[in-house]
C-alpha cells in the first residue's frame, strides 16, 4: 500500500510541474507512493510532463476548469495512502522537508495538517502561516502594502505570522496554512469532506483549516521543513479571472465564518469593501 499520496492541480503551469514532481520523487526515493496530477483544462496538456514519472504518477484531465478545491478532491478520491501531500505545481520541496512534516504528524495525533516554511524564489519568506481572516485582512494580508510598511502593527503580525519570532526547531499551532504545500491526514480530510468545492480558487485553504479546527483537530507550521514557491505562476495566464475569483471566495469566507447572518451589518460592509477592492485591482490591471 502506498505510504503517501501526492496531489497536484495543473493549470497552465508548463514545465514547472516537472520540478515539483522531481522534488517529490527525490524525497520519496525507495518508498512506495502514488501521485495524481489533475489538469484543469490547461491550454496545453501536461501529459508529457506527467508521463516522465509513470507509473507512480497518473493524470486526470478535466474538460473544463473545475477549480482548485474540486480538483484536489478528485485526486484524493483516486488515491488510498493515509497521508496526502497537496502541493502547487509551481512549488518544490527542499531536501528533508517531507520527513520533517511527517515527523510532526507522527508526534501529534490531533494535528490534521502540517505545512512547511515557504520561500520565494529570491529566498525571502512567504507568509504561509496566518491568523484567521477578519475584517482587517484585506488591509493587512500577505501581499498588502500596509503589511510591508507597518509589519510591527498587531493586525499585521496576527494576519501574517513572522517566522523569525518562532523557534525554528519546533512546530507551531496556527490558524491557517497556505495550500501551496500541505501534508495532511486522509482521515481528517475525509471527516470534513475535503475542500469546500464552492470555493473555485483562493481562500479554500483558510476555510479547510477552520473547519478542521472546529472538528477538534489543529494545524501546525513547521519552519524546519522548507518548500520554494513561485507565487501566482498559473494565475498570470488569467489575471482578471483570478482577481474575480479571489474576491468571490473572500465574500463566501466572510459570509460563512466572519459575518454570518444575511442581515449582519459587518457582512454588508465587507461586501462593499471587497467590491471596491476588486474594482481597483481590475482597473489597475487594465492600465
Amino acid at each position: 500500500m502506498p505510504e503517501i499520496a501526492v496531489v497536484l492541480v495543473d493549470y497552465n503551469a508548463g514545465d514547472e510541474i516537472i520540478h515539483a514532481l522531481e522534488s517529490v520523487a527525490a524525497e520519496l526515493q525507495g518508498r512506495v507512493w502514488e501521485g495524481v496530477v489533475v489538469d484543469n483544462a490547461s491550454a496545453e496538456s501536461c501529459a508529457a510532463q506527467v508521463a516522465r514519472f509513470a507509473p507512480a504518477v497518473s493524470l486526470i484531465s478535466n474538460a473544463v476548469n473545475v477549480g482548485f478545491g474540486t480538483a484536489v478532491n478528485q485526486a484524493i478520491a483516486a488515491t488510498t495512502a493515509p497521508l496526502v501531500l497537496i502541493m502547487n505545481p509551481d512549488a518544490r520541496l527542499e531536501p528533508g522537508a517531507l520527513a520533517g512534516l511527517e515527523a510532526v504528524l507522527a508526534a501529534h495525533d490531533a494535528c490534521a495538517m502540517a505545512g512547511p516554511r515557504i520561500l520565494n524564489l529570491d529566498g525571502t519568506v512567504q507568509g504561509s502561516a496566518r491568523g484567521d481572516p477578519d475584517m482587517l485582512t484585506g488591509l493587512f494580508g500577505r501581499r498588502q502594502v500596509l503589511t510591508r510598511w507597518l509589519p510591527w502593527l498587531p493586525a499585521a503580525r496576527r494576519n501574517v505570522i513572522d517566522p523569525s519570532a518562532l523557534d525554528p526547531r519546533e512546530s507551531h499551532v496556527v490558524d491557517w496554512l497556505s495550500g501551496a504545500c500541505l501534508l495532511g491526514r486522509r482521515s481528517a480530510l475525509a471527516r470534513v469532506g475535503g475542500f469546500d468545492e464552492r470555493y473555485f480558487l483562493y481562500w479554500e485553504d483558510a476555510d479547510l483549516c477552520r473547519r478542521l479546527r472546529h472538528t477538534g483537530y489543529h494545524v501546525r507550521y513547521v519552519p524546519a521543513a522548507t518548500a520554494v514557491h513561485r507565487v501566482g505562476h498559473s494565475s498570470r495566464t488569467a489575471q482578471a479571472a483570478s482577481i474575480r475569483a479571489f474576491h468571490t471566495s473572500a465574500r463566501r469566507y466572510y459570509d460563512t465564518h466572519v459575518a454570518p447572518g444575511r442581515l449582519n451589518p459587518m457582512r454588508m460592509v465587507a461586501h462593499v469593501l471587497l467590491a471596491a477592492r476588486q474594482w481597483w485591482h481590475l482597473r489597475h490591471l487594465a492600465l
